[in-house]
């Protein structure tokens, strides 16, 4: 499928997201609700229950690539969390719940300013994003995801998708790029070197073992 159910054809914010049942997971890009369940309900409506959570092996990569950020950046002045964690996107940094129309919960993502970290999750970009695709979600992750991430300046987007073994590298060109250079490819065979969080390396044949 690759895109997931939205609601109804109009715009939402952050302030219709926090009214949403706690038990629902959605995320808002440019206003529009995308359903964060995979479709595995054919006669569900736009209200309907969720779906049932990610499969074991997407799981199983978010897992490895968590942990292994985790371990490097015990000592380090970053922090990483896993889905779900909200990260609310917008040009005005003091804009209220009402006004805020891109919510977010990336598989994985690190931040390297306190300043960018609330309780209730962040308010400006990652420094890393990472989203490892499934059939469901693959289309969103690599297009209405990409093109968020790169506006509100990303400095580096993983993108994993499992079935192929591959990790394509989104970065920003250089300090105060604006838009994404041409991704690089790693396969099982490849160690990839973050150019943000210095010295940190993933092997990806642990991630796809």
């Amino acid at each position: 499928m690759g895109i997931p159910m939205q609601k109804e054809d109009r715009a939402f914010t952050y302030a219709d997201y926090l009214s949403w049942p706690a038990e629902e997971r959605w995320e808002l890009i440019n206003g529009a609700a995308y359903d964060m369940s995979p479709d595995a309900w054919p006669s569900r409506s736009q209200s309907d229950r969720p779906g049932p959570a990610p499969n074991r092996r997407h799981q199983g990569i978010v897992g490895t690539i968590f942990g292994e950020l985790y371990q490097f950046l015990q000592d380090k002045p970053c922090n990483v969390y896993v889905s779900p964690f909200d990260v609310r996107l917008s040009e005005n940094k003091d804009a209220g719940k009402d006004d805020i129309i891109n919510v977010v919960q990336p598989d994985v993502s690190v931040f390297c300013s306190e300043e960018k970290l609330d309780e209730a999750g962040a308010v400006a970009a990652p420094d890393i994003t990472v989203e490892v695709l499934s059939p469901y979600t693959s289309v969103k992750d690599q297009r209405e995801k990409l093109h968020l991430y790169e506006r509100f300046g990303v400095k580096e987007y993983w993108i994993i998708d499992p079935a192929n073994q591959t990790l394509l590298v989104y970065s920003l060109n250089g300090s105060g790029a604006s838009s994404y250079s041409k991704p690089a490819v790693y396969g099982p065979e490849d160690t990839f070197t973050s150019s943000v969080i210095e010295g940190f390396m993933l092997n990806l044949a642990g991630v796809f073992r």
